[in-house]
């Protein structure tokens, strides 16, 4: 029987004893090949050659300030949630050369880098990282101003989505409307099922050029009990979510309360040290360096993430424009539930919940929101009292 040929919206059935061949169509086609391993007690994101590197059995348990690794009681490549790295260390890398400059007889000759870029095919991102992605699209896509490195990674790069069957102490992607199951962005998505001794995955196509790369791999067409149980494993993980988070209206609530007593209570926990914007798979702030050698014969130019989180992030002439601590959270959290609407029309949280597990004093920006919601509605019920009494008097 002649294998049929995916297009757009098929859904396909990789076996786990076949699943190497997507690899190794991926490797044919020229991607190297970044996801999930195990590495320094954490599941990171790293080059990878084999399917076999990908974490199976293994899971981690995630709270605030918390992250820890466990055995799971099967072989799931893909049974965890989401580490300390996120695709923006690839598209957007934590250091970038602009350019090189070598001292000359007659001056100083300027060098850009003009080598070929990798093309990424990301194997086992998370619905909340693909819409990430979308996100930094908007950041350095849209507009007048185009990134041109970012741009040239990311239309070479292709996107195999892992969807979530689980979820864990600091998820909260449904409130955010981008999770457990992908549903716009990928190339292909996977769902992995594991039922008694069958461990398969189901595949959906969601572009051509992920079509061309199932062309590759050992699969066949999905059953309708197949789809069914991969449908009930996402629902599962979408009732799993550790965290909420009211969007309703947040934007006008922040924005409306910048001098709210509850930014001072957050200040006396937050220690301004970035881990928050570090390990956002969103957070775009950077600053630019110039390194040179000490005979001043050579310099280059370099692009470096920073944080809105460092004193020096904000200086101008004269200071830093946020020097306290509960400005930068401030200016943090509102950015990216309220003023990131403005900008680019979304919010520019995923519900990841990656700066809850990684906040080491364990801050929670779901449980800060809503106390700043909670307040204004006290605000707001003090306000009408007193209206009633003036009223009646």
């Amino acid at each position: 029987m002649e294998k049929p040929k995916p297009k757009l919206g098929d859904q396909m059935v990789i076996s786990r004893s076949k699943f190497g061949t997507l690899f190794t169509s991926l490797q044919k086609a020229g991607y190297s090949i970044i996801g999930p391993t195990v590495s320094n007690e954490a599941i990171v994101y790293q080059e990878l050659s084999s399917c076999e590197e990908l974490p199976q059995g293994w899971t981690d348990r995630r709270e605030p300030g918390t992250y820890r690794l466990e055995k799971r009681d099967d072989q799931a490549l893909f049974g965890f949630n989401v580490g300390p790295h996120s695709p923006k260390k690839y598209l957007f890398p934590p250091e970038h050369v602009f350019w090189t400059a070598q001292r000359k007889e007659s001056g100083y000759e300027v060098y850009e880098d003009k080598s070929e870029l990798p093309r990424y095919a990301f194997v086992g991102l998370r619905a909340c990282e693909v819409n990430a992605v979308l996100l930094q699209d908007k950041v350095f896509t849209s507009g007048e101003h185009v990134d041109q490195h970012y741009q040239k990674l990311r239309d070479a790069s292709l996107i195999v989505a892992a969807n979530c069957t689980q979820a864990d102490g600091t998820c909260f992607c449904v409130s955010m409307g981008t999770g457990p199951k992908a549903e716009k962005g990928f190339d292909l998505a996977l769902t992995e099922v594991l039922d008694g001794e069958q461990h398969y995955f189901v595949v959906e196509v969601g572009s051509k050029r992920g079509a061309a790369v199932l062309g590759g791999v050992s699969f066949r067409r999905a059953k309708p009990k197949e789809l069914k149980l991969a449908e009930e494993a996402c629902d599962r993980a979408a009732g799993q979510m550790g965290r909420t988070l009211e969007t309703d209206g947040l934007k006008d609530i922040l924005q409306s309360n910048p001098d709210s007593v509850h930014w001072d209570k957050v200040a006396k926990r937050c220690l301004s040290c970035g881990n928050c914007t570090m390990v956002c798979p969103t957070c775009f702030c950077t600053t630019v360096v110039d390194r040179t050698d000490l005979k001043g014969t050579s310099c280059e130019r370099i692009r470096r993430w920073d944080s809105c989180f460092t004193n020096e992030f904000s200086y101008i002439n004269g200071g830093s424009v946020r020097q306290s601590t509960k400005s930068r959270y401030r200016q943090w959290m509102m950015h990216k539930l309220a003023n990131w609407i403005d900008q680019f029309g979304t919010m520019g949280c995923v519900g990841c919940g990656r700066c809850i597990t990684w906040c080491p004093v364990g801050i929670d920006i779901t449980q800060e929101a809503a106390a700043i919601r909670e307040r204004e509605g006290d605000q707001a019920s003090i306000g009408k009292v007193k209206e009633d009494e003036h009223a009646v008097t």
